[in-house]
C-alpha cells in the first residue's frame, strides 16, 4: 500500500530469517531455536550493559533501551508467529530497502546512538 509513492509503502511480509533474510533456509526448528537463543542472550547483555551505565550517560541508556525494546519486540514475533513480520518498504524508484520493522528500526537507532557516543563521547569504562 503506497504511503509516499516512489519512496514509501506498507507491505506484510513474514521473514523467517534474520536481517535481510539471513538463516531464511535453515529448517524451522534449527531456525527458531537459533533465533530465541541468540534474542535471549542478547537481551541479557543489553540489560547488564543497560544496568551498569552511569546516570550520567542517558544518551547511551537510550541507545541500550531502544536495542532492548527492538530485541523483545522481534522475540515475541518469533514466538508468537515463527518469523517476524516486516511492514515498512523504503526504496527510490526501483531500489527497495529490504522490508524491516519497528523493532528492527529501534535496533538500528540504538546501534547509531551507541556508536555516535562511542565516537564522540567519553565511555562510562573510561571513567
Amino acid at each position: 500500500m503506497p504511503v509516499i509513492p516512489g519512496f514509501f509503502n506498507f507491505t506484510y511480509i513474514r521473514n523467517p530469517g534474520g536481517a535481510f533474510g539471513f538463516f531464511a533456509n535453515q529448517s524451522p526448528g534449527i531456525r527458531s531455536f537459533v533465533f530465541i537463543f541468540v534474542s535471549l542472550l542478547a537481551i541479557g547483555f543489553i540489560l547488564y550493559f543497560y544496568i551498569h551505565t552511569p546516570d550520567t550517560h542517558k544518551f547511551l541508556a537510550t541507545g541500550f533501551s531502544l536495542i532492548f525494546g527492538g530485541a523483545i519486540g522481534n522475540m515475541i514475533d518469533r514466538l508468537r508467529f515463527g518469523t517476524v513480520v516486516d511492514f515498512l518498504d523504503v526504496y527510490i524508484q526501483n531500489m527497495h530497502w529490504p522490508a524491516f520493522n519497528i523493532a528492527d528500526s529501534a535496533i538500528s537507532i540504538g546501534m547509531a546512538i551507541i556508536i555516535y557516543q562511542d565516537l564522540t563521547q567519553k565511555m562510562p569504562a573510561d571513567e
